[in-house]
């Protein structure tokens, strides 16, 4: 316990105690481009790779998905999943 209160006696500042190569020089900082994706909810598939040999691009696996939706007989959901 001694570590714990030596460390909020000292006033432990982040900035000054992190060693030059982590600080971050956020005047170099840009708008992240990913962002405008991360709010559309999604999911992450990996695919193997001989099926992306197959599918170049997410669409062309989403279409391939959705025909095999439409092929395919929806089941009913099960009553205690409501």
């Amino acid at each position: 316990m001694k570590k714990a209160s030596a460390v909020k006696s000292r006033g432990l500042h982040r900035s000054r105690d992190l060693r030059s190569e982590y600080r971050f020089d956020y005047a170099k900082a840009r708008p992240n481009r990913f962002a405008r994706r991360a709010r559309v909810k999604s999911v992450v598939v990996l695919l193997a790779p001989d099926v992306a040999k197959v599918f170049k691009t997410g669409e062309s696996v989403n279409d391939a998905l959705r025909a095999i939706m439409k092929a395919v007989p929806r089941r009913k959901a099960a009553a205690s999943s409501n």
